[in-house]
């Protein structure tokens, strides 16, 4: 009886709360890293891993996943051609340990965020 209780009053919440921009955890493999939409087409979250590891990591997987046509180490930008879609891939130091991690992926110039999120997933599962 308690739990339906529960139910009915977290799920009208959780409704109103996930339509838009709202956070979205991403992986549960990724253990105390989550993600959120920052917008249609971008998943961003921030990292307790190195940001060398991160950037290794991030440049294997475009590298997998598809072409790099650009990439910039110390401004932290990837840009690639992956499953048909133009992807940027952006690392920036917050502090000394926390690294952001923001992608976008468009597809024919509307949003790609299941690849974004992949993509997001991979990299943070990747680096080590």
């Amino acid at each position: 009886m308690k739990k339906k209780l529960l139910f009915f009053l977290v799920a009208p919440v959780l409704i109103f709360s996930l339509s838009g921009c709202a956070p979205l955890v991403v992986g549960a493999a990724c253990g105390a890293v989550g993600g959120y939409a920052a917008s249609r087409d971008t998943i961003q979250g921030d990292s307790d891993k190195p940001y060398e590891s991160l950037w290794n990591a991030a440049v294997r997987v475009a590298q997998i996943r598809g072409k790099i046509r650009r990439e910039d180490s110390y401004s932290g930008t990837i840009q690639s051609d992956a499953e048909s879609s133009l992807v940027w891939i952006r690392l920036i130091r917050l502090t000394r340990s926390t690294t952001r991690i923001r992608i976008s992926a468009r597809k024919y110039h509307f949003p790609n965020l299941a690849l974004a999120q992949d993509l997001y997933v991979k990299i943070t599962e990747e680096a080590r």
